[in-house]
């Protein structure tokens, strides 16, 4: 083998080994720099997110809260002594020897089931807190995919800029080989150079406002990685079906939490009008006592005991006041589940004719215009070229390319967002 040979052959085993020396390095960078799908974001802002974990607490707190609200009446333990005397009798003064100890106990007994309806409230209670949580992380996670999108929409900009820079620079090296065979003027192709400053500061814009969709969706996840190690991956497109508008309602009203929670505070409602109703009724008192001491009647009984009862005569205080307020309440509370129910319907509608509107844009900008404007574009280059059409036509028409193109992907985003409106507003993802 000859020395050029040899040196050809060692440097590709040294290449060998050295790619496989960092093989793990880059699958372990590969892996480190994956792009989050829409699920995995998801599951990853659940988990993480802190205002989410705030809000989990309110329902460990409404948990705890129904221990006490359950809980029975303590006993009540008394000591009662008597007898001392204060005052000599007869030159006599031994003022301990007849005090008499009496111990008792007494314990308030509830009737008409209060205990178990201050345990239903409690339960009421923590039912809404969930409901209110679930309905917290339905607008947290609008944000999320509205951040989700953005980056997605930021990232198709960016390609389309960076296609639309590479385009202008295959073109410039074809003028300028038109230049230098001298089938065109210098100022023709100064203006050609000059438009490449729009291209790339269509390409620097659309690379900060990737980076700005990315620490918005990194602030919501409460993520610390670096932005350039941050990626997320979805489908950046439009579905050209849409379900019936009735569908989404029936579904928003089975899934919507604040609606949920609407009906849940007219229940808490009743329960705290049936226990008002029990609060309203008379709690007896129980008392037990013993003592070691004679009997008036029976000298020879030396232990004794004792009991009692008593119980508040309501004459001029029934909880009446309490009685009315919860009936009013219940009242307030089925107008504002009215009300809640009238706003899902309007958030759906909205959602609905929002994305219909998006759609009526959509497919003639993807049937139609977009094709069009792209054969005008080449059709315009081509007779530029040829001397068939002049620079402000082609500069014209490349131009117009560049705006149907970044107008069909924002419109793409505003349907996603739109999507993402619909999400919310049905209570659970029914448009993907």
């Amino acid at each position: 083998m000859s020395r050029p040979g040899r040196r050809a052959h060692f440097a590709l085993a040294a290449a060998g080994c050295i790619s496989a020396a960092f093989a793990p390095y880059v699958y372990a960078q590969q892996a480190y720099n994956q792009a989050y799908t829409w699920s995995q974001i998801r599951e990853k802002f659940r988990t993480s997110n802190p205002t989410l974990k705030a809000a989990q607490l309110n329902i460990d707190e409404s948990r705890a809260a129904e221990i006490t609200a359950f809980l029975r009446p303590n006993p009540d333990f008394n000591l009662t002594a008597d007898g001392v005397q204060i005052a000599k009798n007869m030159g006599v003064w031994r003022p301990f020897s007849g005090v008499v100890e009496t111990p008792g106990v007494s314990y308030l007994h509830e009737r008409d089931h209060k205990r178990e309806l201050r345990r239903d409230q409690a339960k009421q209670s923590t039912t809404i807190a969930e409901s209110t949580y679930l309905d917290q992380e339905r607008a947290l996670v609008f944000n999320l995919r509205t951040a989700f999108v953005n980056v997605l929409q930021a990232k198709a900009v960016l390609q389309n800029a960076r296609e639309n820079l590479d385009y202008w620079d295959k073109e410039l090296d074809v003028q300028r080989t038109r230049f230098k065979a001298g089938d065109l003027a210098q100022v023709d192709l100064d203006r050609l150079e000059l438009q490449r400053v729009q291209f790339e500061s269509d390409f620097e814009n659309a690379t900060v406002n990737l980076r700005t969709a990315k620490i918005q969706i990194l602030m919501l996840l409460n993520e610390r990685t670096p932005i350039d190690r941050f990626d997320v991956s979805g489908p950046f497109d439009f579905s050209e079906e849409l379900k019936p508008l009735e569908e989404f309602r029936n579904t928003a009203l089975e899934a919507r939490p604040d609606l949920q929670a609407a009906v849940q505070n007219v229940e808490l409602a009743r329960i705290a009008h049936q226990l008002a109703v029990a609060n309203g009724s008379t709690d007896p008192t129980f008392s037990l006592w013993w003592s070691h001491n004679p009997s008036f009647s029976n000298p020879f009984a030396n232990e004794t005991i004792g009991g009692s009862i008593s119980f508040p005569i309501r004459i001029f205080d029934r909880n009446q006041g309490e009685k009315a307020k919860t009936q009013i309440d219940i009242g307030r509370n089925e107008r504002l589940r009215d009300a809640n129910e009238a706003l899902v319907f309007s958030d759906v509608d909205s959602a609905y004719f929002t994305m219909l509107q998006q759609l009526n844009l959509l497919k003639p900008y993807k049937a139609k215009y977009l094709p069009l404007a792209t054969s005008v574009r080449d059709k315009m280059s081509f007779s530029y070229r040829n001397g068939g059409a002049s620079l402000l036509d082609y500069l014209d028409a490349e131009k117009s390319y560049r705006d149907t193109r970044l107008a069909y992907l924002n419109l793409i985003g505003s349907y996603l967002t739109a999507a993402a409106q619909m999400n919310m507003a049905a209570g659970r993802e029914v448009v993907q």
